[in-house]
């Protein structure tokens, strides 16, 4: 099984504090909850994607934390992870580390990218019943005001109808991009299946927020 997460920030105690407001009671608590929610998902043989921003430490606490996280490893690695230049830095958990990358995830093409891409390679590309065959998945902005931006940006594109290749008349211009934020999976990597579930639950909510005049993050649990 092949699973993504992003934007864990490992040691940042920052994200607990500020940012995130994470509300762990330190930052080592929030270590060992995100390292035991991961390896109760992940088995050795599973592989996790990782869309930028693992880890704040430094070279060795990353290379203490790599060793206890289960699966086969590959990073797009994003502005945080200063440790992959770091001396020290031992990079054999990775089975590559790029800035960029395009999987295929059960006939799915995925772009990955540790940030947001709106007009992605594959972006109109659907099945014979009008699914999605291309997703960009992205992390960097966390629940932040970008977000915000972004969800606009993707209501209005799917809102605009066009003229598709391959198809009769205007159609909705298709966009699936899905923030692999780890708070909203609770700080547990999930399949390209799970994620899609999540981020359809996730609009559903923020365009209750629209309705209501709030908003806050969401959490979803995902039954194995």
């Amino acid at each position: 099984m092949r699973y993504y997460i992003s934007d864990l920030h490992f040691y940042h105690k920052g994200m607990n504090e500020s940012m995130d407001c994470r509300g762990f009671s330190s930052v080592e608590e929030m270590n060992e909850v995100m390292i035991e929610r991961w390896n109760a998902k992940v088995t050795k043989k599973d592989e996790v994607v990782i869309l930028g921003d693992l880890s704040f430490g430094t070279a060795e606490e990353t290379n203490q934390l790599l060793e206890r996280l289960n699966g086969k490893l590959y990073l797009i690695y994003g502005n945080h992870d200063r440790y992959v230049n770091a001396k020290g830095f031992n990079a054999f958990r990775f089975k590559w580390i790029k800035p960029y990358a395009e999987l295929s995830d059960e006939k799915r093409k995925v772009i990955l990218c540790h940030y947001p891409i709106f007009c992605y390679n594959g972006q109109y590309r659907m099945d014979e019943k009008g699914n999605p065959k291309s997703y960009m998945l992205y992390g960097h902005v966390h629940n932040s005001e970008d977000e915000v931006l972004i969800n606009r940006f993707i209501e209005i594109t799917k809102s605009t109808t066009r003229e598709i290749k391959g198809m009769e008349g205007e159609h909705p211009i298709p966009c699936h991009m899905i923030n692999c934020f780890c708070m909203f999976s609770g700080y547990t990597p999930l399949s390209l299946d799970e994620w899609i579930e999540v981020d359809r639950r996730r609009r559903e909510n923020l365009t209750q927020d629209v309705a209501d005049g709030t908003r806050k993050p969401e959490v979803f649990e995902i039954d194995d």
